[in-house]
Order: C-alpha cells, then structure tokens, then sequence
C-alpha cells in the first residue's frame, strides 16, 4: 500500500502523476486528505481523497508514503499530525518516504536529509538542513526520493515505482506511457 497525502493548496500534477504511475504498476494507492475528503489543489482543482487522515490508523502493510508539494500544501502537510507520524513510522522502519518540490522541506525539518543527497525546488533548499545537494532532478537516497518540482513529476512517479515493484515493472510503465 502507498499512500499519498493531499493537504489544501497541494500541486496537483506533483501529486497525481505519481498516483498514475504507480497504479498502472499495479500497487494499491490510497489517497489520503487532510481534514477532508474533498482536498482543493493549489490551481483550484478539487480532487475527492479515497480517505481522510483520522481514518488512517494503521500503517502496517505501507510500502511508500508519499508528499507533493505546491503552497500551502506543504505548510498544511507538515502541520498535519497524521503525517508527521506516517513520517517517522516509515523512517524508523526504512519505509520509502518520496517528496516533491517543496515537501522535501517537511522532511528536512525533520532532520531526515541530514547527510543525504536529496533535491528540491530551488527557493527550498535553505530548509533541507545538513543534506547533500546534488544535480539530479529525481534523487534517491536510501528510503527517501527527493525531486525538484513538477516537471519531473513523471520521472518521480516512476522511481517510487521502482521502489516499490522493480525497475522492470517501471520500464513497462516508462515505454507504456512514451516516456523517453
């Protein structure tokens, strides 16, 4: 099970790519809203979350979590308890943690990018405190992929799924959906 969170004011294609991506690869994806069922992205596209945070209890069973960024979607993310403890669930375990644009600024907050490589949206980058910057637009380090923004969204989808499954399982979807 993967699970995305959506917060108010997330970007949408940072976080929907994935969903498709990973969903055409066959992995259960739960979208899961903060405070609501209906979750309105940061260019006013209202997307309906499969559940809200309070129903997610258990993360037993998780593969992956994932954090798109878009403002405030970030801010109403890292404010978000039940995602702060998705968070430290899958670090302690060595669960994936994947975040785009500005959300790896969440896990840099959380000291989670200390000495790692990790990537994202230029103008966050003071917020990934003790992190290894790197070149890539897509980064994985350990359990956690990093990416620079939304024009990456699809490279991002496609290395949590071969995260999740096997790049194999990645390079079908890759070749399905024509992507270089």
């Amino acid at each position: 099970m993967v699970y995305v969170f959506l917060a108010n004011g997330f970007e949408e294609i940072e976080a929907l790519t994935p969903v498709d991506v990973l969903r055409r690869g066959g992995v259960e994806v739960v979208t899961v809203g903060v405070g609501s069922k209906t979750i309105i992205g940061s260019h006013n596209i209202a997307v309906e979350a499969d559940i809200i945070d309070s129903q997610l209890t258990d993360l037993d069973g998780t593969e992956a979590i994932v954090l798109p960024g878009g403002m405030p979607g970030t801010l109403n993310l890292e404010a978000c308890q039940t995602v702060q403890e998705a968070i430290r669930y899958c670090d302690e375990k060595g669960i994936m943690i994947g975040a785009i644009c500005a959300a790896p600024s969440i896990l840099g907050h959380a000291g989670l990018l200390m000495n790692r490589h990790a990537v994202c949206f230029p103008s966050f980058e003071r917020e990934l405190t003790g992190y290894l910057p790197t070149d890539e637009y897509v980064c994985r380090d350990g359990h956690i992929i990093t990416a620079k923004g939304m024009g990456v969204s699809l490279d991002f989808g496609l290395a949590l799924l071969a995260a999740v499954r096997n790049s194999s399982v990645s390079d079908k979807v890759r070749t399905s959906v024509q992507c270089r």
